[in-house]
């Protein structure tokens, strides 16, 4: 079974306990395949298929002459079928939900957000996949003073340079931006991961080695975070769980923090 048919048993399989949180938007939202635009519509829908993020399913009656649907296959037993769309040569799956559907996705199209060129909400293209509307992010300067160690060594300290920002985001605990200035940089080696966030932006990483140990990704930071996050931009932020620090002495939890999507 595709992943778009496992999709649709989750969300119309009546014997699974399973309720999506849907929530429309008035944001014009366009998606681009093959270089064309392939629908435009002020009526999508916000879906959180899981309880970490939303997609976007577009109205049926909202995609554009450029693109076509074909080969229709419904699905036994759900309220839904998969189609291939496509535009010229390119083609990519999706799975419709019919009008006469009783689901309150009834008329959507989903698509996945990897498998077009572009999307966009309004004239600014989005990446990843959609914001969260009840997710925020708030950063904050802040006079507190952070170090981290390694195995016993110090590779970060704002005693002297000050100019942390914190960040707040829904869900997870605070995190703290430290000025380049004040890591000790012949611990740290450029690695090749990248993650991708909507709220920040791409993420790059450094490695760290300490007493001939190397200990991969334990720090990253945004040449060019979006709009939003300008304020840490360059700045560098440790993972809890891979290191020891405090904040105005006080050790703070190892937590793991969430998986960034690699890019």
């Amino acid at each position: 079974m595709s992943d778009l048919a496992d999709l649709a048993s989750k969300l119309f399989n009546a014997n699974l306990d399973f309720q999506p949180k849907i929530v429309p938007t008035g944001k014009r939202v366009r998606g681009i395949l093959n270089g064309k635009f392939i629908f435009d519509t002020t009526e999508a829908k916000l879906v959180w298929e899981h309880k970490y993020f939303p997609q976007y399913w577009i109205p049926r009656s909202d995609f554009l002459d450029t693109a076509t649907f074909t080969d229709n296959k419904p699905l036994s037993g759900i309220q839904s079928s998969t189609s291939q769309l496509s535009v010229g040569e390119k083609s990519v799956p999706t799975l419709l939900v019919p009008d006469s559907s009783n689901s309150d996705l009834a008329g959507l199209v989903k698509i996945d957000f990897k498998a077009l060129d572009a999307w966009y909400e309004e004239q600014s293209q989005i990446c990843y996949h959609p914001k969260d509307p009840f997710h925020r992010v708030d950063i904050l300067p802040t006079g507190r003073h952070v170090r981290v160690e390694i195995d016993g060594v110090c590779i970060a300290d704002t005693s002297k340079e000050g100019g942390v920002m914190s960040l707040w985001e829904t869900g997870f605990p605070a995190r703290w931006y430290l000025p380049r200035t004040a890591v000790k940089w012949e611990y740290l080696t450029p690695s090749e991961t990248h993650t991708g966030c909507p709220y920040k932006g791409e993420a790059s990483y450094y490695n760290a080695v300490v007493n001939g140990k190397e200990y991969k990704d334990v720090v990253w930071w945004y040449k060019n975070p979006i709009v939003e996050s300008t304020l840490i931009m360059g700045m560098l932020c440790f993972y809890p769980d891979k290191v020891d620090t405090w904040v105005d002495g006080k050790a703070i939890e190892k937590i793991g923090m969430p998986n960034m999507k690699k890019v």
